[in-house]
This record gives structure tokens, C-alpha cells and sequence, in this order.
């Protein structure tokens, strides 16, 4: 970071002092530093062009628009023997490939696609957990300027047909099974399914992952359609790997919106805004090199995966890992990051909790020798997940909690290892991106509560929402509220020196007396319960007012009583206000989340309320929503 801002004022005569004035910088000059960045990232492209922005206006802002470029090539700019990417699944087993066969990797496949038919444009799925193949499958793809989308296996049959249904895939690539905590599950009953109900689908890839490829060859017989990826790869002609180049905004991947409102939105996402964000997120703001070793735990349905794969760009090491996070042990990860002298370590919010709740103390366990940066997102990481990672995971490390999502493929707040750590913050907004909190009113506040918007145009906002031809559901999604102005539905606070507090989604905040309460502030509070494991926190009408109702799944062999209850409301109230205090605690088994591990806070509130859940196969455990159905506990005061 400190290198790009001597760089910024060595090239425009400035003499920016701090991060505070490169970020003010960034924002009020925004072409001259994207031009900057790109030279910085060495951005190859055909041609950029003169013009950096032409029209100006969100949505529809054109940046770049007359470069030409091709988003693999710049992942695969790399071509010698240092290890690209290391797979580990839950299974134990574990292979890795350097960054010279990684290109050959891609090459061969990419001819195979190109043998298909496939061609700039056409929709490449990946049904696929997160394994070296699936980066490959990812990177063929788009060096023919096709576009990639992906979801993880662990989807049930209509999550899977609401979003891959939507784009029509030409070809899919899928596992024919996997590893989830110490279970084989069988994959192949739904790439039936899947084949017999998206006509789109020329060519069903099948990549071996719990079988042998003979046998994998031997079980797909007589599904339609389909063959085994050696057999694809072999059978094509081999040729030379090229580069399709494309324009800036040419839609490189489809993401999707949870789900839990109604069927995913497809959100597409351009090859130059993404890859000038991620450079931007990986080098600057995460200060990743050559040396480092990038891991993330996500799965391929999550943004976090297609972020951690653009490390690529950076020419570090990625650790691709599969499974689950606490399988066979707690402590799994950490051995990994022993034994892959793993340096940045990315994970959620929620994984942090739950190793605090499990008494998991790295630091007394592991040597972590090279871990130098800790990365959290998935929901906000309360004051106790930052002092449990300094106590008990390693007190020398860049702790950053990040949030952006989906909607962006990056983060509008996040993380820099030049700035002081506050708990319960992320550290700073990020470069070049005109992040504000408004009041009601349409007014920029500072130190108060509010909703986090992005007042100027970026590079990275999405092209536009797949089948949306007019954009009304483009523009319904974000500038409603202020037309031109991207409002994101987080409620937050920008504090004085210049961090982010996030209180939780706008849509979920509470209103008990008109006084607005983001859940996140109550959560922060529950965590300190040690017999709490997990809890979720809605508003619920009540007498022509808003009462807060809280549901807690606590520890094995505890049932919540009085004195529990009042210990929770206690712990909220001794630190919040009384207003925040819930009306109700209510034990439940289990709480619902999506598939990327997001309580699903509206979807509890509509079962409340006795309205229906319009796409339960967005969740991860849709069973758990049938808990919250005609709670007596919610029927009196």
C-alpha cells in the first residue's frame, strides 16, 4: 500500500501523507487512479485506449471503453515452476500443480471446449466442489471469452435448476460426488436430473472426485450426454492456447443472489472490473506477493471462491481445500496452515465463532510461522471474534474483516495492513470507491448509523442482471432508494477515523418503538454467552409496535430456563440499551442459513408471521424454517 501511494505521488507531483489522503485521493480523482492501478497491476490488454471513462452515470458507466483484454490471460500470466494451486479435500488427500502446468492444464482444455463448439458468449457451469479442476474448467472457459458460472455441489436439485436453469449452460462440468464431514455423498442422481431438465446442456463433463475414473466411466454409462474429462480432453485435437480479447465490460461471470425472496437474481460480471478490483483487493489491500501462500474456506457457490482464485494474478500460492472446516477435528485448518505455511488465511465470521465456542486455541497448538494476515466476511465479526483471534489464534497478525458481496464480486470496506485495528471495524473503505452512510434524508453523516452507499460510479459494478433486457430489475435492486446512487441494504457507520462498522442488513433491522437496531448489535452480545452456540433475532409485530424476539441454540444437554434467560438479557442490556433488549428468548434445535452460511433473518421473520418462504431450496437446511411454525412461546406476552 505504502509503495503504491510513493508511486501516486512520484507520477502526479502530490505528496499524500496517509492512507486517509491516498483514499480521498482516489475518489475525487477516480480515472487517474484506475489508470494508475492498472499500470500498477500490469494489466495485459491488447490495447487500453485513451479514454478511461466515458459515460459517467450509474448504472451504465462505460470505464475503459475502448480496452480489449482477456481476464485468464492475466491469471495465467505465470508459466514457470512455482506451485499455483494446492487441493487438499477432507478426505486427506491432497495434490498441487506449479503455475507451467497449470497453463498446459488449461490449454488442453480450453481445446476441448473449442472442439464443442464453444465460443465467446456461451455459458460454461460448474457443478463442482473446490478442487483444482474447477479453477481449470474456470480459467479454459473464459480464455474463449465464454462465461463461467458455478454453484457447489451441496445444492439441492431445484437450487441448482432455478439458477444454471436461467442462463442455459452449453456445457457442465460436475463431480460425481464428494467429501462432506466424514460422508461420500453421490452426485450422480442429480447431474441426471440436471441433464434431463436443461435442454441447453450439449455436453455433461464428469469429473471423478469420489470414484476412480474408470469407474466413474463405468457409472455414467448411459446418462445422457455425458463423458469423464479425461475422455473429454483426449479426444479433442490439440492447439495452442490464445486469448479471446474482449471488451472491458465483456461478462466474464454469472453470480446469484441468494434466493430466499424468490428465484436468484443472475448477476453478471464484467472481466475488467473484476480483475482491476481484485488486483486492487489482493496487492494493495491484502499486500499480497509472489511469496505468500492465499487460502480461503468457501465453496464454489460463494463469491469468496472466484476472489480467492484471481490470487492467481498476484502469482502466489492458492490452497484449494474441500470439506468440512471442523472434520475430523477443530484444529484441521491450523494443521493445514502448518503444512502448507499457509500466510493469509480467509473464512467467515461464523467459522471464528464456532472455534472460540469449541475451545480451539491455535496458537498454543501450532507453530503458524508464516500466517501474517487473518481475513473474516460472511457477517460482521463482533468485538469478541477480534479479541479471540489476537488471544488464541497468533497477536502478530493483519486482522481484517471484509464486506462487500456478490452484488459487487468484492468489497466496499476491508482491510490494510498500514492502519491500526480497531475491534468490531473494518479497517478502511476501499480505494477508488465513494463509500458513504446517509441518513434518511439522502444526507452523508459520519459517526452515525445509516445506510452504506456508493455515491460515484466503479469499475465493478455489475453489467447488468442476466434476462433483465430493460435493467428494471438492475435499477430495482439498487437505485431505487436514490436513483444514480448504488445503495447496497447494509446499515452502517463510518467511525472518526475513518473505519466501517456494519450493523447488519438494512432489510433485517429492527424498529421496536421506531428506534432502529441493526441485529448485529445484538449478536455481539450473545456471543459472550458460553452456553449460547447460535442465534438469530428478528422483529416481530406486536400491538401496533415491533417487539425483538431472540433465538438461541445452545450447548448439547442445556435447556434454556430463567436464569439463562435473564443472563442473556442482562449481558445485551449491560451493554447496549434497553431498547435492544429481547422481549422474548426462545430455544430452537437448529437455525436456518443459506448455503454459504448466512442466517436467513427475513425468511424466520415471514414463517413468524405466518407468510410463506418463497425459496426454501436456497437454504442449507430448509427443515430448520418448520422450527419457527406456531411457536406458542410467540402467541402472549
Amino acid at each position: 500500500m505504502n509503495q503504491f501511494r510513493r508511486l501516486v505521488n512520484e507520477r502526479h507531483q502530490l505528496s499524500l501523507s496517509d492512507y486517509q489522503a491516498l483514499y480521498q485521493w482516489s475518489v475525487d480523482q477516480r480515472e487517474a487512479f484506475w489508470t494508475q492501478l492498472w499500470d500498477f497491476g500490469e494489466v495485459i490488454a491488447s490495447q487500453r485506449g485513451e479514454r478511461v471513462l466515458g459515460r459517467d452515470e450509474m448504472p451504465g458507466a462505460e470505464w475503459f471503453p475502448e480496452a480489449r483484454l482477456n481476464f485468464a490471460e492475466n491469471l495465467l500470466r505465470y508459466r514457470d515452476d512455482k506451485v499455483a494451486l494446492v487441493e487438499r479435500l477432507e478426505n486427506g488427500s491432497r495434490r498441487q500443480l506449479t503455475y507451467g502446468k497449470l497453463f498446459i492444464e488449461v490449454e488442453r482444455l480450453a481445446a476441448a471446449l473449442a472442439a464443442e463448439g464453444v465460443g465467446k458468449g456461451d455459458r460454461i457451469a460448474g457443478f463442482m466442489p473446490n478442487i483444482i479442476d474447477t479453477a481449470v474448467a474456470m480459467l479454459a472457459a473464459t480464455s474463449l471469452g465464454a462465461i463461467w458460472t458455478s454453484c457447489s455441489p451441496d445444492f439441492g436439485i431445484n437450487g441448482v435448476l432455478d439458477r444454471f436453469g436461467q442462463v442455459e449452460p452449453k456445457v457442465l462440468f460436475a463431480c460425481e460426488g464428494y467429501f462432506y464431514n466424514g460422508k461420500t455423498i453421490d452426485s450422480l442422481p442429480r447431474l441426471r436430473q440436471i441433464v434431463d431438465q436443461i435442454d441447453s446442456i450439449q455436453k455433461l463433463v464428469v469429473v471423478p472426485v469420489a470414484r476412480s475414473a474408470e469407474q466413474t466411466a463405468a457409472d455414467i454409462v448411459g446418462l445422457d450426454r455425458a463423458c469423464v474429462l479425461n475422455a473429454f480432453v483426449d479426444a479433442a485435437p490439440q492447439q495452442p492456447l490464445t486469448f479471446v480479447q474482449s471488451e472491458f465490460n465483456h461478462p466474464l461471470y454469472i453470480m446469484y443472489s441468494s434466493g430466499t425472496t424468490g428465484v436468484p437474481k443472475c448477476i453478471v460480471h464484467g472481466a475488467g472490473g473484476t480483475l482491476l478490483q481484485h488486483i486492487k483487493e489482493h496487492r494493495l489491500h491484502t499486500d499480497i506477493s509472489r511469496d505468500d501462500t492465499l487460502f480461503y474456506f468457501t465453496t464454489c457457490g460463494w463469491m469468496m471462491w472466484n476472489w480467492l482464485i484471481s490470487g492467481l494474478a498476484c502469482g502466489a500460492t492458492l490452497v484449494l481445500y474441500d470439506g468440512s472446516p471442523f472434520y475430523p477435528a477443530a484444529q484441521s485448518l491450523w494443521d493445514m496452515v502448518d503444512e502448507e505455511s499457509i500466510s493469509v488465511f480467509g473464512t467467515s465470521a461464523k467459522y471464528i465463532a464456532a472455534l472460540e465456542k469449541a475451545g480451539c486455541k491455535p496458537r498454543e497448538s501450532h507453530q503458524l510461522a508464516e500466517l501474517r494476515a487473518v481475513l473474516s466476511t460472511g457477517s460482521p465479526l463482533a468485538h469478541e471474534g477480534f479479541r479471540y483471534v489476537y488471544r488464541d489464534i497468533k497477536s502478530d497478525v493483519c486482522l481484517s474483516s471484509i464486506s462487500g458481496g456478490t452484488d459487487i464480486i468484492s468489497c466496499f470496506a476491508l482491510g490494510n495492513p498500514t492502519l491500526p485495528v480497531y475491534p468490531g471495524e473494518l479497517q478502511c473503505r476501499g480505494l477508488g470507491m465513494a463509500v458513504e452512510v446517509w441518513s434518511e434524508e439522502g444526507k452523508s453523516v459520519q459517526e452515525e448509523k445509516g445506510e452504506l452507499v456508493c455515491a460515484s460510479s466503479f469499475p465493478c459494478m455489475p453489467v447488468g442482471f442476466w434476462n433483465d433486457a430493460d435493467g428494471s430489475k438492475y435499477r430495482g435492486a439498487y437505485f431505487d432508494s436514490w436513483p444514480g446512487v448504488w445503495a447496497h441494504g447494509d446499515y452502517a457507520e463510518i467511525t472518526e477515523h475513518g473505519g466501517v462498522i456494519i450493523y447488519g442488513r438494512s432489510d433485517a433491522v429492527l424498529n421496536p418503538g421506531g428506534v432502529r437496531i441493526g441485529t448485529a448489535e445484538i449478536y455481539r452480545q450473545v456471543e459472550k454467552v458460553a452456553e449460547v452456540l447460535d442465534s438469530i433475532c428478528i422483529g416481530q409485530e406486536w400491538r401496533d409496535d415491533v417487539r425483538v424476539v431472540l433465538f438461541v441454540v445452545l450447548r448439547e444437554g442445556l435447556t434454556l430456563d430463567d436464569d439463562l434467560t435473564q443472563k442473556i438479557r442482562t449481558t445485551i442490556r449491560a451493554n447496549t440499551t434497553p431498547r435492544h433488549v429481547p422481549a422474548k428468548v426462545i430455544q430452537v434445535a437448529d437455525i436456518p442459513r443459506t448455503i454459504s452460511g448466512k442466517i436467513v433473518e427475513l425468511a424466520v421473520r415471514n414463517v413468524v408471521h405466518g407468510k410463506p418462504v418463497k425459496n426454501q431450496e436456497a437454504l442449507a437446511n430448509p427443515e430448520a424454517l418448520k422450527l419457527f411454525e406456531g411457536l406458542p412461546e410467540l402467541a402472549g406476552d
